[in-house]
């Protein structure tokens, strides 16, 4: 096989809903957007469903019927993008929950399904999506007639812990929802890491639960092995790859492997990266092209099969690093032409 393989801990997402389930306050959801962070949604939301969570966030209300179909009947699951016009049979026929951002959205819910549960997104600071506080007073007497399922907010800086906006956030939320007797979620991963103030009664980590920052004791998710094509001997002052970006200082043995940035490993990683066979870090060579790389393989004594691209010993935040992103695009950007395994024992 040519093509590397993707293997998805289940097990360790598991663990790892666990852990920041038992660091909530209060009833833990899940966030399985974009296709579970890349990592097949129904797949994970079953995993989830398995330990314990009822409580599911996705972005679009497509998102959420992958979802539905996957668990059945029960759990919840709520729409980051509240009723958009095209939406109103998806969320009947899904039981979907979505959170309303803005006055349009809320008249739309009510004049198509006034008997359907739905929630309040509240802009707390972010200026991304919700009502603003003026909004909110203004509707707010006739939402809570309504009865919505949860009031939420989002954090802007909660991978800060040290940052103001978040205790700035932190007021304007309340101020907007105190005393109402509506269940609040304001925390995802970093939110809840915060501490107990930020957590109210439902919590929704997400990157967190993939292995990624800040949460920083979780447990790896992802591996990925990249088959080794061809190896070679290349001389001192030889290149490798596209406009000679690369010169061998010495002899050296340079295995060509099977992946690219049509697999989401990016073009400027290439001066950045290694790759490991067991605990050996062999390094990028020349640049990442659209399906195959240049590494250096001389340190290791017997030439692989596979080299490993994703492990405990290079996570995806270590390759976001590399490249100046964040370990959400690194996760989010994994190929469609991986052999993916899943690991649920």
């Amino acid at each position: 096989m040519s093509t590397a393989t993707l293997t998805i801990d289940l097990m360790s997402i598991r663990a790892n809903w666990r852990a920041l389930s038992a660091l909530s306050a209060g009833v833990t959801g899940a966030v399985v957007k974009a296709n579970g962070y890349g990592l097949e949604a129904a797949r994970v939301s079953r995993a989830l469903a398995q330990e314990g969570a009822r409580h599911f966030f996705v972005a679009v209300a497509e998102e959420g019927a992958v979802v539905r179909r996957a668990l059945g009947p029960g759990p919840k699951i709520y729409v980051f993008s509240g009723h958009m016009e095209t939406d109103t049979s998806l969320i009947r026929d899904h039981q979907l929950i979505p959170m309303i951002n803005s006055v349009d959205q809320l008249l739309r819910h009510v004049e198509a399904m006034p008997d359907v549960e739905f929630g309040v997104q509240l802009d707390s600071g972010m200026n991304r999506l919700g009502l603003e506080p003026l909004e909110w007073q203004a509707v707010r007497d006739l939402v809570l007639r309504l009865k919505p399922e949860i009031l939420m907010s989002h954090l802007a800086c909660a991978d800060d812990p040290q940052h103001t906006m978040n205790g700035q956030q932190l007021r304007e939320f309340r101020d907007m929802t105190d005393g109402l007797n509506i269940p609040r979620s304001l925390a995802a991963t970093g939110g809840i890491l915060l501490g107990n103030s930020y957590h109210f009664e439902l919590t929704r980590p997400g990157v967190g639960l993939y292995g990624g920052a800040p949460f920083e004791t979780a447990q790896s998710v992802v591996t990925l092995d990249v088959p080794v094509i061809q190896v070679r001997d290349v001389d001192t002052g030889e290149t490798v790859g596209y406009s000679n970006t690369w010169t061998a200082p010495t002899p050296r043995k340079i295995a060509t492997v099977s992946a690219g940035y049509a697999d989401g490993i990016m073009r400027n990683l290439g001066p950045n990266l290694s790759l490991y066979s067991e605990r050996v870090a062999c390094p990028v060579v020349g640049r990442i092209s659209m399906d195959l790389i240049g590494v250096d393989i001389t340190l290791l004594a017997d030439t692989p099969n596979n080299l490993q691209l994703l492990n405990s010993l290079q996570s995806i935040d270590d390759l976001a690093a590399a490249a100046d992103t964040i370990g959400y695009e690194v996760l989010t950007s994994l190929g469609s032409r991986y052999q993916r395994r899943y690991r649920e024992t």
